[in-house]
């Protein structure tokens, strides 16, 4: 007799043993809005439980990431003024570099990464400085490169360019180490597609462009064999991480990388995942716990080391509960 293939029953304690995708607090990253000014808390409409906060009011979050054993958070940048050449991203009293003070100081075991970029700074809202209205990529890296050392020398223990412009990962290397910051590892935005699901991001930052779009410097959703192109340029050029924007619809993209990569790599959960998952659930259409736990394994089955994410503190206290 022929036995007949059969799926096991396991008991909860079994299940546990045998998973072959496990998660931990530890891999998470949580991004922050920082605004200038003082006792700024301010709900972002758009991404229901995010907050704008100010240098002074950051700690409060900064508590409730220790407490989750979350291993840091990735700050945005929102200034008060804003112009051509987004000056306000390398300002030493800016708000991204006052943060990282307050929070290295007060916090020093979390790990504090910096978001690289001049769109939330610029007041044409695009990535660099313009000629006409194109962006001009090799005069934008030097700026880029100012904004990094900054962040570097106010705290930051990562940064995280995201600007897509050629260049960029060996402009703000050869910067780092000439202000002997060797020790500042870069987490490269390497594959970032130009997404619709950026769109709360873009109320939550104040960065959507005055005119035109993104897709002359960020990638065609089409492209895959593009995506490895750009991580083995940033890894050569000096990039410690990689990161793939946004996670959920390229977890094709996120596996091709992992098998490629010879870095760590990252998934970003865009604020659009975070949204949708926020909707659907204050209407009863899926469980908001089942929903974000599921898109996280998902991001980490397909190749994920690091998750940047705004459900970090809920999945990090799903875990502990072991509904993850």
């Amino acid at each position: 007799m022929i036995s007949r293939p059969r799926r096991l029953r396991r008991t909860a304690a079994i299940r546990d043993m045998v998973r072959e995708t496990r998660l931990s607090p530890s891999m998470l990253v949580y991004p922050v809005f920082i605004r200038e000014g003082r006792n700024v808390f301010e709900e972002i409409s758009a991404m229901p439980g995010q907050m704008r906060y100010s240098p002074d009011t950051f700690p409060r979050i900064l508590e409730q990431v220790t407490e989750a054993g979350v291993s840091g958070v990735l700050l945005f940048g929102l200034p008060e003024h804003k112009d051509e050449i987004g000056s306000r991203a390398w300002a030493e009293d800016g708000a991204v570099q006052q943060a990282l003070r307050v929070g290295k100081e007060r916090f020093p075991e979390l790990i504090f990464f910096g978001d690289v970029c001049l769109c939330e700074y610029t007041s044409h809202g695009h990535c660099g400085v313009l000629k006409g209205e194109t962006v001009d990529n090799d005069r934008t890296l030097e700026l880029l490169a100012r904004a990094a050392v900054s962040q570097a020398a106010a705290g930051a223990d990562v940064v995280a360019p995201s600007d897509m412009m050629d260049g960029r990962v060996g402009a703000i290397r050869t910067a780092l180490d000439a202000a002997g910051m060797e020790d500042t590892l870069i987490f490269s935005y390497a594959v970032k597609y130009a997404s619709a699901f950026y769109g709360p991001f873009r109320e939550a930052a104040d960065s959507a462009p005055a005119f035109g779009d993104r897709r002359g410097y960020q990638m065609d959703p089409r492209n895959l064999r593009e995506a490895l192109r750009e991580v083995q340029l940033d890894v050569a050029e000096g990039a410690d991480m990689v990161m793939v924007k946004p996670g959920l619809p390229y977890l094709d993209v996120i596996r091709a990388v992992k098998e490629k990569s010879c870095v760590p790599v990252g998934a970003y959960s865009v604020s659009g995942e975070y949204a949708m998952i926020k909707a659907a659930a204050a209407r009863g259409w899926v469980d908001e716990c089942r929903a974000a736990c599921e898109v996280a394994v998902c991001l980490v089955r397909a190749g994920a080391d690091v998750l940047i994410t705004y459900h970090a503190l809920e999945l990090a206290r799903w875990i502990r509960e072991g509904m993850l």
